[in-house]
């Protein structure tokens, strides 16, 4: 046995020992079945907790050298092959997650990637969230949901899903850390990089485009579609400033929010299908509350320095509808995510150190598309997205408007009544 590769191992340690190099290797020697002193390096690959019994366990993936020392690891590249001359135009609407990650697998396949966003670059866009906050004025091309980045930028970055068809999740992690991200999200198990971080991680992915030959246009909210002579292939777009851009394949990403996109792409005769989606209330906890909970705490006792804010999760069925619950933040904070004025929206968010005294978690509902019937014979196809509308100007009449979420007690809601006082 010797280092080479190395050896991977799996070991659980209880929540004083996981930290020390000393205990890690005694496990790893334990379970391997030979001398400490024949593991001359190890190297975090995942870690985990487990704080479902009262001693919190960490389970820990390690990589081990064995009479020898571990492989340098390979640095994470940047840089993306560059644009030929002649090479297929893919034009991109949108440069959220989706349209950035599309845009860095376009130069791989060896296409130009030309992305359009509605809203501002990451810095700019910055400077519209204070009427949001001052005010109660929402710059309607430009705030917590539309710019560059889209809405994870300024509301968290959790790098989390319960979904099993993910895809190749390390390759996106990995992408993360070469832009600028910690490289903690590669181990641990509930990767996050927090709203203060993510800016400048933005904006190193939009500087690997456009070093590789990419254009990326802000300010350019997409109107129209262009279309071949016979009317049969989209061949590019034509923006509000009436600028047109062709190419040779057009994406649309441009995420749940931009309503108007839904409208003209139906106006476009493009085939469009109702499909279930998720709503509902965002719930707020001391992070206190939550910490004594899942990690067995006594009242009057502190969360270990070791542990994180905690976190939890909630999933059942009630009448055979899916209730769950959503984008979890410890130690957040509760921003507005509206896009339009006469509407009310709120989302979560964390810092790096998800410090704030605070925990939140959206708290959602499957709706069908039954559930909309009401509005289909006016909005049709649209009936879902109309349904949506109508809840968050509900939502805003109920706040009285600027920007004002209405809130309940959590009894209170729970009992239907209204809170006298928070």
């Amino acid at each position: 046995m010797n280092g080479g590769e190395g050896v991977t191992v799996d070991v659980i340690l209880p929540m004083e020992k996981a930290g020390d190099d000393r205990a890690r290797r005694a496990a790893v020697a334990e379970k391997l079945g030979i001398s400490p002193s024949r593991i001359r390096e190890l190297r975090l690959v995942k870690e985990s907790i487990d704080s479902r019994q009262k001693n919190i366990l960490f389970q820990l993936r390690l990589l081990a050298g064995v009479d020898g020392p571990l492989p340098p690891e390979e640095p994470l590249s940047r840089d993306y092959p560059p644009v030929r001359p002649g090479a297929p135009v893919a034009l991109i609407v949108g440069f959220g997650p989706a349209g950035m990650f599309a845009a860095l697998r376009c130069l791989e396949l060896g296409m130009k990637p030309v992305v359009l966003e509605r809203g501002k670059d990451v810095s700019s866009r910055r400077f519209d969230l204070a009427p949001i906050l001052r005010q109660g004025t929402v710059m309607e091309d430009s705030n917590y949901c539309f710019g560059e980045g889209g809405a994870g930028t300024f509301s968290d970055g959790k790098l989390f899903t319960r979904a099993t068809k993910r895809g190749p999740v390390r390759e996106v992690y990995e992408i993360f850390v070469a832009h600028g991200a910690p490289r903690e999200i590669l181990t641990d198990a509930h990767p996050h990089i927090g709203s203060n971080l993510l800016p400048s991680v933005v904006k190193a992915i939009r500087e690997s485009i456009l070093s590789a030959g990419g254009e990326i246009h802000f300010n350019a909210r997409v109107e129209h579609l262009l279309r071949s002579a016979d009317g049969r292939r989209i061949r590019g777009a034509v923006c509000a400033d009436g600028r047109e851009f062709a190419a040779d394949a057009v994406l649309l990403a441009t995420g749940h929010s931009a309503r108007d996109v839904y409208r003209m792409m139906l106006a476009e005769g493009l085939a469009l299908e109702q499909k279930p989606f998720a709503v509902g209330v965002r719930i707020e906890h001391p992070q206190a509350f939550v910490d004594a909970r899942q990690y067995h705490l006594r009242p009057d006792r502190k969360r270990p320095e070791q542990l994180p804010a905690a976190r939890y999760s909630v999933t059942t069925t009630i009448r055979d509808r899916g209730v769950h619950s959503f984008c979890m933040c410890p130690g957040g904070f509760i921003v507005p995510a509206a896009t339009e004025n006469d509407e009310v929206v709120v989302n979560g968010m964390s810092l790096a150190r998800r410090d704030s005294p605070f925990a939140n978690a959206g708290f959602v509902v499957s709706v069908h598309p039954e559930d909309t019937e009401s509005f289909r014979r006016e909005h049709g196809v649209l009936a879902g997205v109309a349904y949506q509308k109508a809840l968050e100007t509900a939502s805003s009449r109920a706040g009285g408007g600027m920007q004002k979420a209405p809130a309940q007690k959590v009894e209170d809601f729970l009992n239907g009544r209204v809170s006298s006082s928070l």
